[in-house]
């Protein structure tokens, strides 16, 4: 199953966790890729 990662964000370079519940959603989705930005910078875009 999924596991939850740390992922380094592209924009601010801090760590973010990218959950399991996350990851489930994202190939719900359809989503091949990880996300590339924290919740933050996904936010203030």
């Amino acid at each position: 199953m999924y596991e939850d990662k740390t992922l380094v964000c592209k924009d601010c370079g801090n760590e973010f966790v990218f959950t399991a519940g996350e990851q489930e959603f994202y190939a719900e989705k359809g989503f091949t890729n990880e996300p590339q930005r924290c919740k933050a910078c996904r936010d203030a875009r």
